[in-house]
């Protein structure tokens, strides 16, 4: 595949928008994860407390919605705002709501296993775009917000 068949910055000739990128991701999944945790904390006393029995589940499944719901609505969570990233579609447009749901379901399918985790690492640390192996599948790349 040629890259005018991507809508997605030339990772040659544009290289600034993938410039620092596995750092910021990495700075945001930190920042998110922080979130995650204090969202599921203040979830747990309207669960009358049971939430502290299957803390990982609910965790898990705030994960996922805050995941979806902030892709959908920006193009990035609040992790990737922060640190100046969004992600981008095959066709170099935001995310809509099913690449946003597809999107999230392979990183939780991803972030389960680790071998394939391990590989979407080295994957955003080797390849041009900086994609992870989730990425990869669907296109998708984390790109340096135009200033």
């Amino acid at each position: 595949m040629n890259d005018t068949a991507w809508g997605l910055p030339d990772p040659y000739s544009q290289a600034g928008f993938y410039e620092d990128v596995p750092l910021k991701r990495l700075l945001a999944w930190l920042a998110d994860t922080v979130l995650i945790l204090v969202l599921t904390v203040l979830v747990i006393p309207f669960t009358a407390f049971t939430g502290l029995f299957f803390f990982p589940l609910l965790a898990t499944a705030i994960g996922f919605a805050y995941r979806f719901l902030t892709l959908a609505g920006g193009s990035a969570t609040l992790g990737m705002r922060l640190v100046s990233i969004e992600m981008r579609r095959a066709d170099g447009q935001r995310f809509d709501t099913t690449t946003a749901f597809l999107h999230t379901l392979g990183y939780s399918v991803m972030f389960s296993f680790v071998l394939p985790q391990v590989a979407s690492v080295v994957m955003m640390l080797t390849t041009a775009r900086r994609q992870g192996l989730h990425d990869l599948v669907l296109g998708t790349a984390a790109i340096n917000r135009a200033a």
